[in-house]
């Protein structure tokens, strides 16, 4: 199956976090998307592998994607070299998107960072047709997507461009939601994380608030890039 955005996350509700809004809207227009997650999140303080795996088909559900895999990483260990790279080329090679998204170019969690520079550059090396890969008893053909991005996440990093999402914060949140051994649950015996408080999940909604505000939207989702953004016209601003 080709997809047009093809989404990586560190963990599971990685990209509902930071991208969802953003993946909703494009389904709606008709666009193909997919999630790979890189872990399990098997390291999370709360909940538990085989909840992470129902709360991540419930998310995907609900914003209507494509496909979602999981490529069974180590959580908080695994690193950028030719094993896991090539892990990435076969699911870029397999679904050949013009789009990919990833995480933040660096955050509070070191997996985010780690996982932001192995997907980015994966997809380089992927266009390499000497770089062979099997999949399946299939040899793949080299694939190299247009353009990668990256959401933001725990720190507020300066985006380079935002996407209006209004109309699609309320999708983006019930993602969020689905799964709920993560978030902040009032009177819930679970120890509590940075990420469990009330006051974590309002951030992110305020966040979407304002990237909106400061471009005349009601909500928007930010992103940062590794090259110059080029637009044909001056008329392509908003």
């Amino acid at each position: 199956m080709k997809l047009d955005i093809l989404a990586f996350g560190a963990h599971p509700d990685d990209v509902e976090l930071g991208c969802s809004g953003t993946i909703a809207k494009e389904i709606s227009f008709g666009k193909k998307v997919g999630v790979i997650d890189l872990t399990r999140g098997e390291l999370g303080t709360r909940g538990s592998v085989e909840i992470r795996n129902a709360e991540s088909a419930k998310a995907s559900e609900i914003l209507g994607i494509s496909v979602r895999e999981n490529l069974d990483m180590r959580d908080g260990f695994f690193v950028n070299d030719e094993a896991h790279q090539l892990k990435i080329i076969q699911m870029i090679r397999k679904y050949q998107p013009e789009i990919v998204l990833c995480n933040a170019i660096r955050d509070r969690h070191i997996d985010h960072g780690k996982g932001s520079k192995l997907v980015s550059d994966a997809c380089f090396l992927s266009g390499l047709r000497r770089i062979e890969t099997n999949l399946n008893g299939v040899n793949q053909e080299a694939w190299r997507p247009k353009v990668v991005y990256h959401y933001i996440q725990w720190e507020n990093i300066e985006p380079d461009f935002v996407v209006d999402i209004t109309g699609f914060d309320d999708k983006k949140e019930a993602a969020i939601l689905a799964y709920s051994s993560q978030f902040y649950i009032e009177n819930s015996n679970e120890p509590v994380t940075p990420i469990a408080t009330k006051n974590f999940l309002e951030s992110i909604h305020y966040r979407s608030r304002d990237f909106g505000r400061l471009v005349g939207v009601e909500y928007a989702e930010g992103f940062t890039v590794e090259r110059y953004l080029a637009v044909n016209t001056l008329s392509d601003l908003k």
